[in-house]
């Protein structure tokens, strides 16, 4: 009877104990580090952007329980558009939470140059959603680096597709005139050279103004756009204040609206509400649509009515920044799905994500599942190909909303993957970068 009870008692603890093990690893949180900047010149987009981000998180934690039952453990750090701050804040939540922060997603171009050495030797994606360095879609170079849904060079080639498309054919373009105003920064420069490279091939003519931070002191620019060159359109790089205080100089120097092309982060509700009047005919391109998705729906009635939402107002539910917001948390909790799927339902390492975010597909049934159907665009990545189709529409204000004038529109993949080759290449021999096989 001892040998009996001893066993049994042997047997209790062990069962115990692996139980106790169970539930202690069921009970742990998957960290999600989120680099915001809800304070500074920049603010009026970020904030929404930071919304749309956190009300996707705590929709799944809310609704789900996570992502595969795993609660996700949101923490922002601001850094008000900083690049050293932004490195600090990378710093600073990088090692959290039980198997630290999976990806990052710094949405600011300063900060990812500075982080590009950094999440290497961390092991850590840095997921730059339509901003960044657009020659990361190259994977074999840009091994941790994730550009999805689209680069920089790609908008530079779908504003000129849609410019030629205006004038009745790229063999229109010969001789016309077509400015770009751009940020003073990493962020400003990105689309440059492919403007260049297009100008070169098609015999229109390209001119610079680059705008300092913040961007409020524009009045010389666009005397010398309006009065002095009169270019047949202008293409902006703007991001904060910097784009509707452009939007109403144009309107001084009375420049045409509907000629005056913003790219994705100069097309956000901030930019012209502001400029009242004065930006009604403006024109953006978007990697996410306009209008109410179902996943809003979804979002005010699972956090809005019970006074869980991150925006002061559920109005502001669906802006276009907002909507960014949304869609990089479904990439970054859609590949955390695929990597738990791979191993166990349980917190995540970068490396893991890495080899999700490889293998992402993010297809059109899937993303009707997920009530983004129209929201977003169809994203598969590989090994090699770290930025998708590529694919925005063209929109334009009318006063109080953005309206689709364009279905989406391709960018020529040709020419673009022979400029991301030729820039990674070029990248990798400065680094003694070995880049990788993708058989």
């Amino acid at each position: 009877m001892k040998q009996i009870t001893t066993g049994l008692l042997a047997a209790t603890i062990v069962a115990t104990s692996l139980i106790t093990s169970t539930n202690a690893v069921a009970a742990e949180s998957q960290f999600v580090g989120a680099l915001v900047y809800r304070s500074g010149p920049y603010a009026p987009a970020g904030v929404p952007y930071a919304d749309g981000f956190s009300d996707y998180i705590n929709l799944l934690n809310t609704r789900d329980g996570g992502v595969n039952g795993v609660n996700l453990d949101l923490e922002e750090c601001d850094f008000g558009y900083n690049t050293d701050k932004g490195v600090e804040c990378y710093e600073r939540l990088k090692n959290k939470g039980p198997t630290g922060m999976p990806a990052v997603m710094p949405l600011s171009t300063g900060v990812t140059y500075a982080l590009l050495d950094r999440v290497v030797a961390d092991e850590i994606p840095l997921i730059t959603s339509a901003y960044g360095r657009a020659d990361a879609a190259d994977g074999t170079v840009f091994p941790w680096v994730f550009v999805p849904p689209t680069t920089y060079w790609a908008g530079a080639d779908i504003g000129i597709n849609y410019i030629a498309s205006e004038e009745g054919g790229y063999d229109q373009l010969s001789g016309k005139k077509i400015a770009l105003v751009y940020h003073q920064s990493a962020y400003g420069k990105e689309p440059i050279k492919t403007l260049e490279h297009l100008a070169a091939e098609h015999g229109f003519e390209l001119s610079l103004f680059p705008v300092p931070h913040p961007g409020l002191e524009q009045k010389s620019t666009w005397l010398k756009i309006g009065r002095q060159l009169r270019p047949d359109y202008v293409l902006m790089w703007g991001w904060g204040v910097m784009n509707s205080t452009a939007i109403k100089e144009a309107a001084a120097v009375n420049f045409p609206r509907d000629k005056f092309i913003g790219i994705w982060w100069s097309g956000n509700e901030p930019d012209v509400i502001p400029a009242g009047d004065a930006a009604i005919g403006y024109k953006s391109m978007q990697f996410t649509g306009s209008g109410t998705f179902p996943i809003h729906t979804e979002i005010k009635e699972t956090l809005y009515t019970k006074g869980l939402g991150s925006a002061d107002s559920a109005d502001k539910v669906g802006q276009q920044a907002y909507n960014r917001g949304v869609m990089a948390a479904i990439l970054l909790t859609e590949a955390m799905g695929s990597a738990m799927d791979a191993s166990v339902n349980a917190p995540v390492t970068g490396k893991q994500m890495q080899w999700a975010l490889d293998r992402l597909d993010l297809t059109a049934a899937r993303i009707d599942e997920l009530g983004a159907t129209g929201m977003m665009d169809p994203i598969k990545l590989s090994c090699a190909d770290h930025a998708g189709q590529g694919r925005a529409k063209m929109t334009q204000w009318d006063g109080s909303s953005w309206q689709n004038i364009t279905d989406f529109i391709e960018p020529n993949d040709e020419l673009l993957w022979k400029l991301y080759k030729a820039s990674a290449a070029k990248y990798a021999a400065e680094k003694g970068i070995t880049p990788r096989s993708c058989d």
